[in-house]
Parts: C-alpha cells; sequence; structure tokens
C-alpha cells in the first residue's frame, strides 16, 4: 500500500504478531507505546495521521512524517537520546543505524509525547519493504534506528512494548502494515412504509428497517432523480434487446473509444456539440437517436447512421472520430481487412462501407495482421499534435504506428516495430490487457503522446522526442503494478491525467485500500503514490464484476472527480484542488446494483458521464432495461449567489 495522506486515519499493525500500536493500558502509564490484540467487542484500535514534515531541505523521496494520534494529538516520540540537542552524536537517517540498539530495550522504548516544533526524535521515515507490498519500516529521521518489538512479556495476553533497534532485514517485527479506518461517506436513511395485515381484514401501515441510503439535502455536486427519456435502446425485448457482443470495457475500465456489436454509447455525430445515442444493431449497423440538447431526444425510431459492410463480422470494432481536425466526424471500423474510414454526406449520415480499406492494418484478419481485441490495444490518437489523429497499436512485437498525412492517408505500417517493448510476446514484455494498462499521454507537455503502461512491477514509460522517435522504456514507478497488489484492469481501474490544473499528468488508480495518486513531474517521471482517499477499494466492498469507477469534472471546475456506480447509486467525491479529494456523497439514488438503485448491471447497462444539456457539466446517462435513463446535474441549484 502507497504511503497515506495526512488527512486519513490509520490502524498501525505489526507484521510479526498482527497486534495494534497504542498507548499502554496499565495504570499510570508513562506514554509507553505497545501492541496489543484486542477481544472482539472491546476498545477499538488506536488511530494515527501520518503528518508530513515541511523541510524545504529534505528530498521528496525521503519525506519525514510526525505521527499522530487522532484522539489525543500526542505524537509518536523517540527515547531522550535519540534528539540531536540531548545526544552527543547521531548517525545518518538511513535504515542502517550506528549500533543503536547498544542501549537496553527499556532505555529505547518509544513514546507518545507532546508535539515539539523541529524535533527530530519525533520525525520518522516510511520506508518500503522491497518485495513486500503493504509493508513498511518506520525509520527514525535521527539516528535511522526503526521500530522494532521488544521481548514480548512473560504472561499470554500482556502488552508488549515498541522500541528502537537497528535495521534487521530478517526481522518480521520490525515489519508494519498502515490499516485505514472505515470510509466516512455521506448520506442519509431512506424511511420506508410497509404493509400491516389484520385479522379483520384491514390493512395499516409501520416504519420498518431499511439498509437503502438517500444523497443528503445539501450534497454538491448533485443529481436529478433518474429520468426514463427514451423507451428503447435497452436490454428489455420490449426496448430492443440490446446485448454487447464486441469488445469490452479497455484498460482503465472507463468506457472506451472502440465499440463492438451491440454496444450503445454517446457521440456528437453532426460536429454541432451535442450528443446523441448510438447503437451498433446486428443487421442494421449503426442506428442513433438525435440528442435535443436538453437532455432529451428523439424518438422517431433508430435512424439508420452508418451501414453494415456485406458480410460484417462480430470481431469488427466501431468509433466515431474527427480524423482530420475539420469538425466533422468519420466512421473508423477495424475491420478483418484493415482500417476503414467513412465520412459524413450532408443527409447525416455516413458513406457505406466498401472498396479499398484506408489502411491494410490493425485489422483482425491475418491479411491485416490478425490484430485481436484480447491482446493488442490499439489507439486513435493525434500523436504527433498536428490535429489529424494517428493509429497506435501494441502488437505481438511491439509498438507499431501509422501516421496520417495532410491530405487524409495513413502509411502503411514499417516492417519493424517503432518500440520493442509494451507488446503481448515475451520479447515485446509479455503485456497482457486483462492485467497491465497501457496509455498514450503528453507527460511532458511538448505536445507529443508518450508511452505509458503498468506492468507487473510497476509503471514504464517511453517519451516520443520531436523527431517522433520514442526512447527505450524507463522504469518510473513501484507502484500500480500487479506486484504491488493491482490484480487486473477490471479490479483496479487506473487512469492518467491531470488532478490539478497545474498541466502535468498523474497516475491514479482504484487499489486495494482505496484512491492512490502519484503526482507527475512533468518530464515523464512520477513522485511517490499515496493513499488519498480510503474509498472506492476492493477492502471497501468496490468490484469491477459489479460497480464502475471513473474520473470526470462534475462541477465544472476544471479538476476531474471521483465518480463511483455503486451498489446504492452514485457516489461521488470532490476534488479538493491538490489531488486530494473529499470523503465520498451519495448524490443519486439510482444507477446502482442493489436493487432499491435500480438493479443496474456491469454487462448489461452501459453507463456514461455526459453533458445532455448544454450547461457544461456532465449529466448520468445509463442505458437500463426498458431504455435511457439520464439524471441532471443539479450542481447550479446548490451554488451560493
Amino acid at each position: 500500500m502507497p504511503v497515506p495522506t495526512e488527512e486519513l486515519k490509520l490502524e498501525i499493525v505489526n507484521a510479526a504478531t498482527g497486534e495494534t500500536l497504542g498507548a499502554e493500558a496499565a495504570p499510570g502509564a508513562d506514554g509507553a507505546l505497545v501492541v496489543r490484540g484486542l477481544p472482539d467487542g472491546g476498545p477499538s484500535p488506536e488511530q494515527w495521521q501520518l503528518v508530513p514534515v515541511q523541510d524545504a531541505q529534505e528530498a521528496q523521496d525521503d519525506q519525514g512524517y510526525v505521527i499522530r494520534n487522532v484522539v489525543s494529538g500526542k505524537v509518536l516520540d523517540g527515547p531522550a537520546a535519540t534528539d540531536p540537542a540531548k545526544a552527543p552524536t547521531s548517525a545518518p537517517a538511513s535504515a542502517s543505524a550506528t549500533n543503536p540498539a547498544e542501549d537496553s530495550a527499556a532505555d529505547r522504548a518509544v513514546r507518545q509525547g507532546d508535539a515539539a516544533t523541529g524535533k527530530k526524535g519525533q520525525q520518522w521515515h516510511v520506508v518500503p519493504v522491497d518485495g513486500e507490498p503493504g509493508l513498511y519500516f518506520i525509520e527514525g529521521a535521527a539516528d535511522g534506528a526503526v521500530l522494532d518489538l521488544a521481548d514480548p512479556g512473560e504472561e499470554e495476553g500482556e502488552d508488549t512494548r515498541v522500541v528502537l533497534r537497528a535495521y534487521d532485514d530478517d526481522a518480521a517485527s520490525q515489519r508494519w502494515r498502515f490499516v485505514p479506518a472505515e470510509p466516512e461517506r455521506v448520506s442519509d436513511l431512506v424511511l420506508r412504509w410497509g404493509s400491516l395485515s389484520h385479522w379483520n381484514g384491514r390493512r395499516s401501515w409501520r416504519l420498518v428497517r431499511s439498509a437503502a441510503l438517500r444523497p443528503v439535502p445539501g450534497a454538491t455536486p448533485s443529481f436529478s432523480d433518474m429520468l426514463l427519456v427514451v423507451e428503447g435502446f435497452g436490454s428489455d425485448q420490449d426496448a430492443g434487446g440490446w446485448r454487447s457482443e464486441g469488445a469490452g470495457r479497455p484498460p482503465g475500465g472507463q468506457p472506451g473509444r472502440w465499440a463492438g456489436l451491440g454496444a450503445r454509447f454517446l457521440a456528437d455525430t453532426t460536429g454541432e456539440g451535442r450528443q446523441d445515442i448510438v447503437g451498433l444493431k446486428p443487421g442494421k449497423g449503426a442506428v442513433a437517436a438525435s440528442g435535443r440538447g436538453d437532455g432529451t431526444f428523439d424518438e422517431d425510431g433508430e435512424r439508420v447512421l452508418h451501414r453494415p459492410a456485406p458480410s460484417p463480422s462480430p470481431a469488427d470494432l466501431w468509433t466515431l472520430a474527427d480524423t482530420t481536425g475539420d469538425g466533422v466526424p468519420d466512421v473508423v471500423v477495424l475491420a478483418a481487412d484493415g482500417v476503414r474510414v467513412s465520412s459524413r454526406d450532408e443527409d447525416g449520415t455516413f458513406t457505406p462501407a466498401g472498396g479499398e480499406p484506408a489502411l491494410k492494418a490493425f485489422g483482425h484478419g491475418e491479411q491485416a495482421g490478425g490484430w485481436l481485441a484480447d491482446k493488442h490495444p490499439r489507439f486513435l490518437v493525434d500523436t504527433t499534435g498536428d490535429g489529424r489523429l494517428d493509429l497506435v497499436g501494441c502488437h505481438d512485437d511491439g509498438v507499431r504506428i501509422s501516421l496520417q498525412d495532410e491530405e487524409g492517408t495513413f502509411a502503411p505500417l514499417a516492417d519493424e516495430p517503432v518500440l520493442r517493448a509494451f507488446g503481448h510476446g515475451e520479447e515485446a514484455g509479455g503485456w497482457l490487457v486483462d492485467k497491465h494498462p497501457r496509455f498514450l499521454v503528453d507527460t511532458t507537455g511538448n505536445g507529443r503522446l508518450d508511452l505509458v503502461g503498468c506492468h507487473d512491477d510497476g509503471v514504464w514509460i517511453s517519451l516520443q522526442d520531436e523527431e517522433g522517435t520514442f526512447a527505450e522504456p524507463l522504469y518510473v514507478l513501484d507502484d500500480f503494478g500487479v506486484d504491488q497488489g493491482w490484480s487486473s484492469t477490471g479490479e483496479h481501474p487506473r487512469f492518467l491525467v491531470a488532478t490539478t490544473n497545474d498541466g502535468a499528468v498523474d497516475v491514479v488508480g482504484f487499489g486495494p485500500q482505496g484512491v492512490v495518486v502519484s503526482r507527475g513531474r512533468g518530464d515523464g517521471t512520477f513522485e511517490p503514490s499515496k493513499l488519498v482517499l480510503n474509498d472506492f477499494g476492493t477492502h471497501q466492498g468496490w468490484t469491477g464484476r459489479k460497480h464502475l469507477r471513473l474520473l470526470a469534472d462534475v462541477t465544472g471546475d476544471g479538476t476531474p472527480d471521483i465518480v463511483g456506480f455503486g451498489d446504492e447509486g452514485v457516489w461521488v467525491a470532490h476534488n479538493l484542488g491538490d489531488g486530494r479529494f473529499e470523503q465520498a456523497q451519495l448524490v443519486c439514488r439510482g444507477f446502482g446494483y442493489d436493487d432499491d438503485a435500480g438493479a443496474w448491471r456491469v454487462d448489461h447497462h452501459p453507463r456514461f458521464l455526459a453533458d445532455v444539456t448544454g450547461d457544461g457539466r456532465v449529466d448520468i446517462v445509463g442505458f437500463g432495461g426498458p431504455g435511457v435513463y439520464v439524471a441532471r446535474n443539479l450542481y447550479r441549484r446548490f451554488r451560493t449567489r
């Protein structure tokens, strides 16, 4: 687990004993700290916070912390001899102290005391244990000694004192785990009435217990209740019996640009800035319902947008994008024989598929390279900053790119990949779609996209220079990988997005313990990751099989917020502007997994965040059983005038 931020309340658990850190319970205790096991129904474990030490001379990777008791406000304090003001000498602050264990365990006992500004004995480094995700050494900044356990007491159940000792790589008692407290979600219980029958046939009503929740009255941002706006494009038979049969969600967990047969999504099909409903229907091709710009849609049936090829394949992938930068969208299909591009006609439809493909590559047929959705991610992005979209793919042997020229022509693929990395084959790194997300994003601000991927051991990056050449990948961050507990792209979505207004791209992920952020430095490297919110993780009950987790600016302040489609409905954690997030609020009592929230399912009911009302803020759009539902963003209702 990454180092938590100071807002989070934590239990500090010893890895050897499984017991938690706290103050000595004996009468007249002098503030000594111990670890103890707490019985069921007994007192709750003490909680702590990690408060960064503001030291301009201290390197970012060597951040010091004050460890503060949440209730008492007292801080973790080492023996008096560890303070330079009281000790004749001190060792370097590293994981190898100069024989600090020469003192007795009693002399080296750790206590909690009143905070003192600048006191080195109250400052600690949190050092990850190599090869053991989620475990740390807690190292004193004064002399490099680490927290350890004294010899256990003679009587069973007796508290074990915490002491400072020299670093010992084989000592399990020197390893510690941080366990965040339960998230402090904000919502109200829903009052429900139950029917009560009487012997004489009369009926009455009484209040019954309910686990259902509703949004708090002042939740900001808040959304309206769900409104059925189109009786079609739904999974029920009366609404079309839609089923997705093509590509699943891409790495990251968000709705992807490539859609398969049966998919439904939102897109601007006219270039006029309005979101339309689009679906890929077997036998009919792409069909649409035009948006009116006010949260409703035309209900004149399913208007045919793009007719299918004479012999379409279920493996074809489809997207709608402005490939040339002229403001008019095109249909792009990854077909068996390659890439096919259809332009928009004056009547609002797109030219039927036919003729030669625009590029005989990136297709799922052998003649186009044998690109498979479950092995080879493909991207349609502007890699050079010239306003035209290029095609990039990660095949078995590495990365291949087709640049689009000023005439709108895609260049043939070279004989060799541009980078022998980020590929499915072992010679290119053994990257797997369901475990190793890959991204194309500008991490340096030079207008060119770089390749970033999360492999087993962490984050790798290949920077693109002004000549369009990708450098050999660099290992830049030891987190967000399988080895650190990020088991799959479905369970642990990861994103590359700027969480602040400084422009640098950050890594944001939904890890086991919650939301983790690694701030970008603007040069292709990242700061050490931090756990910024104890919510939306698997430990809080969120799972890719039941829930969607996205990043979107729901308040219009220019920074992305966290949006989760959970059991009870839609939860939002507002961005504080500095890469941290507020505790989540329940903002909409719909689009959730529970029956009370609509019984929405990930594999049947696509859900999106898009501005369908034209007010500049995203609304919630979901394709349910009976049809298309919209919940409008009501943020402006709660703004201070």
